[in-house]
């Protein structure tokens, strides 16, 4: 068993890595500051969009009650096609492999007609099918948010919620039908998220007991038939990860620690500060014996709650990573109230933090919408709940690029305030171009959903997943890293899509507007470049 052992940036031992050293190009690239207050503009949409009628994020009580909200709520997106299945965790992946895509359900009952992971042949966008549902391994009966894919060596790998089990699938040969490669029990494992190093030989799974004593498992899958478990690593203090991505060469973890104001003690969830954590996993990524992981260092704040990830991109030679709290200000001690009455955000939303220095990382963008933006936290109180759920909840819980390197857009998952893009060519300003939030079902039996109960009346429905951004025709897609960004296609005449899950909705695949598009030319051209 190894313990942690804090250390300075300057105690870690030297060796020889190119990815360590900053080059002239990253140091010498300009810093930027973005907006720090307020938030993010409205994006300005058709005027044939069924748009928001309240705050930006917001589902007003009005339209809820009205049934106006049954709609889906767009500007300057459209659905192409749709495949809404027994219902799922949104959560649960996405995962994204060539023209298919995976996702899980929480949920293991005798009410659903089919178990497991589903797997959609996306490849006809207007009508994606399910090809097959993966249920011959515990973990992708019940993966919650640990599916991920790896698109080189085209594996995807899947741990068990609610017990030891990890699995890894073979995608490589027909994405549509997965085929099981290798599956290990971690004996005390009880699996929540997780990432593969950017190499592929790695998966590090993260835990739902996040509390200090917590512990990572980490699998080498050198040979993903033999799946072989290294010596996993307890947290004795900051860098418990709640998920987890990293930098290029593997040998730096960014990780989400989630914490929520006001809660002490050692509980299994939000225990501690809540934010980002910069650790040296060099002697996992290298193999060596008696490995420890170091903290290099940490970036913590207190008006959100709950981090999750903490996605990687680079800018203009500089590095960043996309933050995000699932829970906001709302998830501390005194719920909403509590968090009014100290200017916290009320839900969870984006920041942008330059990594270039990773001694010294910094918050250089707040993506806010008008629902997180503290001065409107007392406008959302006497928001009701949802039959048979709680009160909307607009927190982002997942963002991605459309492109690793120089990125035009951002697409975040924000719960209840569905899918929202940003451009982020000038990360001075970013602003928001267009969202979709599909409808809500109302009493629609589907068992599989995390809104779904006996009572249940959805309003609303939840985005809580990885999207996609996918380029199409001419060329099948091909996921970039590990699949949870952008499909390429291969040169004109190329479509951008936008992949996403909801609870409810299931897995839906969305288009910018023939209007939007030809008045923002540059932003397309500039998407649909290839590197």
């Amino acid at each position: 068993m190894n313990k942690q052992k804090r250390v300075s940036a300057f105690s870690i031992a030297a060796v020889a890595l190119p990815g360590l050293l900053l080059s002239a190009s990253i140091a010498l690239a300009k810093e930027v500051s973005g907006p720090l207050t307020g938030s993010v503009p409205r994006a300005i949409c058709s005027p044939l969009d069924h748009t928001e009628s309240g705050l930006q994020g917001q589902t007003t009580p009005q339209e809820r009650s009205s049934g106006d909200s049954k709609r889906p709520y767009n500007c300057n997106l459209e659905l192409v096609g749709q495949y809404q299945g027994e219902g799922n965790y949104s959560q649960d992946g996405p995962a994204y492999f060539g023209d298919c895509a995976y996702y899980g359900t929480d949920r293991v009952t005798n009410l659903q007609q089919h178990l497991g992971l589903t797997v959609i042949d996306a490849s006809d966008p207007q009508h994606p099918v399910a090809s097959a549902f993966l249920d011959n391994t515990a973990a992708a009966l019940a993966p919650h948010e640990t599916p991920k894919v790896h698109a080189q060596r085209g594996l995807i790998a899947v741990g068990q919620l609610a017990g030891p089990n990890f699995a890894v699938y073979d995608v490589s040969g027909d994405c549509r039908h997965p085929v099981l490669k290798g599956s290990i029990n971690l004996p005390g494992s009880i699996g929540h998220q997780g990432n593969f190093a950017p190499d592929g030989m790695t998966y590090y799974l993260t835990q739902n007991f996040e509390g200090v004593g917590g512990f990572l498992y980490i699998v080498d899958l050198t040979d993903p038939s033999n799946p072989v478990e290294l010596p996993r690593w307890q947290y004795l203090g900051n860098g418990r990860p709640h998920e987890v991505w990293f930098n290029a060469d593997g040998t730096r973890m960014y990780a989400g620690q989630a914490g929520q104001f006001g809660n002490v003690g050692n509980t299994a969830f939000g225990t501690g500060p809540d934010g980002l954590v910069i650790e040296d996993v060099s002697d996992y990524q290298f193999r060596l014996p008696n490995p420890q992981i170091r903290i290099i260092s940490t970036l913590f704040w207190n008006d959100q709650g709950t981090a999750e990830p903490m996605y990687p991109f680079s800018s203009k030679g500089r590095r960043y990573v996309v933050s995000a709290d699932e829970s906001g200000g709302n998830g501390g001690v005194g719920g909403a109230p509590a968090a009014c009455a100290r200017g916290a955000s009320p839900h969870g939303y984006p920041n942008i933090i330059d990594v270039t220095d990773e001694t010294n990382p910094k918050i250089v963008a707040k993506l806010r919408l008008e629902v997180s933006d503290p001065a409107n936290c007392a406008l959302l109180l006497n928001d009701p709940p949802e039959v048979g759920g709680g009160i909307p909840a607009y927190n982002e819980e997942r963002c991605v690029t459309d492109r690793p390197n120089n990125p035009a857009m951002l697409a975040c998952a924000f719960q209840f305030a569905g899918l929202r893009v940003f451009d982020i060519r000038d990360l001075s300003h970013p602003k928001e171009i267009a969202y979709w939030k599909p409808g809500g079902v109302g009493t629609a039996f589907l068992p599989g959903s995390l809104l779904w109960n006996s009572i249940a009346n959805r309003t609303m429905d939840r985005v809580a997943g990885y999207p996609r951004f996918f380029v199409r025709n001419p060329g099948n897609g091909k996921a970039n890293g590990i699949g949870n960004g952008i499909g390429e296609g291969n040169g004109n005449g190329a479509q951008l899509e936008l992949w996403v899950v909801g609870a409810d909705n299931g897995f839906q695949i969305l288009r910018f507007e023939d209007q939007f598009q030809s008045g923002h030319k540059d932003l397309f051209d500039e998407a649909l470049r290839k590197d």
